[in-house]
């Protein structure tokens, strides 16, 4: 039986497409316009709100909840002040990512872990022994995401405490009378916030959120614009830029943290174990990561010219999509050379005005402005087009971690 979200009553209203995904056995709209774009735009230029309610969420309290979460997060949450949100990812033993999330500690003894697949048995079994209880709230919550330029006007208009909210920190505070917990966090890289919300609360919240940005030029987004937005910032989307190795078949679909890009938040060296350490360390050592993560920037004389020797006009494909194609060493011919990495995410980039890629590349090619070959397919043909190594994110504005709109 598929289901719906808390807002879904509401932002069904706004859908003039029908169309929609799977997402944990709920329905996800991929677009509620014709146009993607609008509602991109909506949160590079305004404000936009996404229904993440199908996130999984699960809290673990108790004595021993920080050092129970510890044991098992590759990021140190022992460093995650009450207040304060962190990013992270969690491994098997090998040092391979099962998945990533965000932890929110509310309290001493009181965090919340999301993660966009279950995870309930393996936290249970890993931290028994432990002085910490893990719940699965999931379906306790609604979570609104509220991304872009205006969404701080909007919120602060609601709700004092969020003006002066700082990158990744939350507050307890209350929208239209419910009680709320809002986070400065999001998946679009740009400036936006988060709110976890009591379910029997969450259409109240929804109404005084549109109704608050019905002069900003506020509307729902779905996942498609989502995709071309966290292309742009470079943030990774798990079964298409990474595939979590409790379900791998080969080597080639397990990642380490530093082969996702994602080795700077690795606690290697703080003095506690976590499952995977003893591998990462390994790694480290030896210099053995098979792949770095970089973005791409796609020549656009090249672009151009690959399709006009083909008869077509240039495409400009709207959105983003997952896209497996192989590259070349820049200075080879493509048509003898073996590959050097592959793209995970392909898409047009309206803020850069340009084609851009997430891709997985040998270490040796990574460095920005390396010059690298994209095999892709034209009229039934395969060709080649100049791509250049750029670092991530690829957009970054500084409203994103801003301390006020000044």
């Amino acid at each position: 039986m598929v289901r719906t979200t808390p807002f879904h009553p509401r932002l069904k209203d706004f859908d003039e497409t029908g169309l929609f995904t799977h997402w944990q056995g709920h329905l996800s709209s991929l677009r509620y316009q014709p146009s993607v774009r609008h509602e991109y735009f909506a949160v590079r230029a305004a404000v936009g709100v996404f229904d993440a309610s199908p996130l999984l969420k699960y809290r673990v309290r108790g004595p021993q909840a920080v050092e129970a979460l510890a044991s098992l997060l590759a990021r140190d949450v022992r460093r995650c002040a009450v207040g304060r949100a962190q990013y992270t990812v969690w491994c098997d033993d090998d040092g391979h990512v099962l998945e990533d999330g965000v932890v929110f500690r509310h309290g001493e003894d009181d965090l919340l872990l999301t993660a966009a697949r279950p995870n309930l048995g393996w936290l249970r079994t890993h931290l028994a022994g432990y002085d910490a209880e893990v719940s699965d709230v999931s379906d306790d919550f609604g979570v609104l995401a509220v991304q872009g330029v205006r969404s701080r006007e909007v919120l602060a208009a609601l709700s004092p405490d969020v003006a002066a909210l700082r990158y990744f920190a939350l507050a307890h505070t209350a929208i239209a009378g419910v009680e709320v917990v809002v986070s400065r966090t999001g998946y679009t890289g740009d400036l936006g916030y988060e709110l976890l919300v009591p379910a029997d609360g969450a259409l109240t919240v929804l109404d005084a959120v549109l109704a608050e940005g019905a002069g900003r030029a506020i509307r729902p987004f779905g996942e498609d614009a989502l995709m071309m937005l966290r292309l742009e910032a470079g943030l990774p989307l798990l079964d298409v830029d990474f595939s979590s190795a409790r379900f791998a078949w080969t080597p080639n679909q397990r990642f380490t943290p530093t082969e996702l890009g994602l080795g700077r938040m690795v606690g290697l060296d703080d003095d506690r174990a976590f499952v995977g350490r003893a591998a990462l360390r390994r790694e480290r050592a030896s210099g053995s990561a098979r792949w770095a993560t970089v973005g791409l920037l796609v020549d656009p004389a090249e672009h151009r010219d690959r399709y006009r020797e083909a008869g077509l006009p240039p495409s400009f494909d709207e959105g983003a999509r997952a896209a497996e194609s192989m590259l070349y060493d820049g200075a080879g011919d493509p048509a003898t050379a073996e590959p050097i990495g592959y793209t995970t995410t392909r898409g047009w980039s309206p803020m850069l005005q340009r084609h851009v890629a997430l891709a997985r590349v040998r270490p040796p090619y990574a460095a920005a402005g390396t010059r690298l070959q994209l095999e892709t397919t034209i009229d039934h043909s395969y060709r080649s087009i100049g791509v250049d190594v750029a670092p991530l994110p690829l957009f970054d504005p500084p409203r994103r971690t801003a301390a006020s709109d000044s």
